[in-house]
């Protein structure tokens, strides 16, 4: 990890920008946002391709996955947002349901070396209830985002 401050939340918004304006998460109806410590995501429209399989109304699993990869993986920008991370490593426990039409993930550092950052995550339904949870690894590369707006 750089030895510098911690990014400024004017930093953290334009990284969460570019990955709000991202073809890969934007027809999900995803949205990244971030405060000091914590990244957020939002589903404000459940979609009906995202309901699960054999009849239920709960959020797919699959999608629930999908937020947990771009949750975890968004935690090294609490870091360091001028560098390219991903996903490593994710450990998922479906503890009940997702219902409603709305969900958030919220993620944070745990502990990190480095290049190897350690978080959690968890994710709440409408209503406000942990409904899963992740545990997971991402990697920060030694690579800068270029010329994009993260720097």
């Amino acid at each position: 990890m750089s030895s510098s401050a911690r990014p400024t939340l004017e930093q953290l918004a334009r990284y969460a920008s570019v990955f709000n304006q991202s073809a890969a998460i934007r027809p999900w109806g995803l949205k990244v946002s971030f405060s000091a410590d914590r990244v957020f995501v939002h589903l404000d429209e459940v979609k009906p391709e995202q309901r699960g399989g054999l009849g239920t109304d709960a959020v797919n699993g699959a999608v629930l996955a999908g937020i947990f990869d771009l949750a975890i993986g968004c935690t090294p920008a609490l870091l360091d947002p001028s560098r390219k991370s991903a996903t490593a490593q994710l450990s998922i426990s479906f503890m009940r349901p997702v219902r409603g039409n709305r969900l958030r993930a919220e993620a944070w550092v745990d502990s990190a070396g480095k290049r190897t950052v350690f978080s959690t995550a968890i994710i709440y339904d409408e209503a406000g209830e942990a409904c899963s949870r992740c545990q997971g690894m991402a990697q920060l590369g030694s690579g800068r985002w270029g010329d994009s707006p993260l720097k």
